[in-house]
């Protein structure tokens, strides 16, 4: 039987003395490239959706991957997010990979964007969920920030944080949960060391590279961009996904309605049709 989401079992590469955690599964024989999976604030592998993961492995291998000191690597964790994203190079290519697809979801889209920008060709297409370009517009809704670092994040955590205001989002949010729950063999959580490290990389992130043009950087990403974010996303305001449009060359933006921060969480089929197209086309 092929692996899947659930089955799929973790393995380890050594880079630099730590071993990084991974799981690799799929459609091998597409003659597409391996889709690179980046996880968000504190995320290790088990905080993926199953029906996205697996949805994408139909096409194409799906690797999701666990930074320095995440969760089952080893390692200190990083503190800043060009070495989260040289990290991520160096498993690519310890993998023997020559190029991926590259997604990344709220901090993990920090990490695609500068993994991008630094090792371009390891890229051909970007996919950006749910984040915002270095020097965005930080203001996150009251509530935040006794929510996200919680020791251990809750249900009503991930609705507040992840998902829109209405029955239905709730609900969606609700079904999201038991599936990210299905898998027997979880990784074990994020220590309180990673949150403290991805909390200071992220305020390395916060400041303009140049305050007269501050997302000029982000026109050195020439690869082919997929943006997606909520309409209301309370972590990373939604205006950043706007801004990230508006200066990547080749970018397309979906915003999706009654959504927050993990849209691709909460409209699941909706998001494979968008993504796989993009990928495919």
């Amino acid at each position: 039987m092929s692996d899947t989401h659930l089955t799929a079992p973790t393995r380890f590469i050594e880079v630099d003395g730590d071993k990084f955690a991974y799981r690799r599964w799929g459609n091998g024989a597409s003659g597409q490239p391996p889709l690179f999976l980046l996880q968000h604030f504190r995320g290790g592998m088990d905080h993926w959706d199953p029906l996205m993961t697996d949805g994408l492995a139909e096409g194409r291998e799906v690797i999701l991957y666990n930074g320095r000191g995440i969760a089952s690597s080893t390692g200190v964790p990083r503190t800043r997010i060009e070495h989260m994203a040289d990290d991520a190079a160096a498993v690519i290519r310890a993998l023997g990979l020559t190029q991926v697809d590259l997604l990344g979801f709220s901090l993990g889209g920090f990490q695609a964007q500068d993994l991008t920008r630094r090792h371009p060709g390891l890229v051909r297409k970007l996919m950006l969920l749910g984040t915002g370009p270095r020097g965005g517009n930080p203001d996150s809704e009251p509530g935040l920030l006794e929510a996200a670092p919680r020791p251990v994040p809750t249900l009503d955590d991930f609705l507040f944080l992840f998902f829109g205001r209405s029955e239905a989002a709730k609900q969606a949010g609700r079904e999201f949960w038991l599936r990210r729950h299905q898998r027997v063999d979880q990784d074990p959580p994020s220590s309180p060391a990673v949150i403290q490290a991805q909390i200071e990389a992220n305020m390395y992130y916060l400041p303009k590279l140049d305050a007269a043009a501050p997302y000029a950087h982000l026109r050195d990403i020439r690869q082919p961009t997929f943006i997606l974010n909520g309409v209301n996303d309370v972590m990373i305001p939604t205006i950043n996904s706007w801004h990230m449009a508006q200066n990547i060359p080749n970018a397309q933006l979906f915003i999706y309605p009654d959504a927050g921060h993990a849209a691709q969480f909460q409209f699941p089929q909706r998001f494979l049709k968008h993504a796989i197209q993009f990928l495919d086309e």
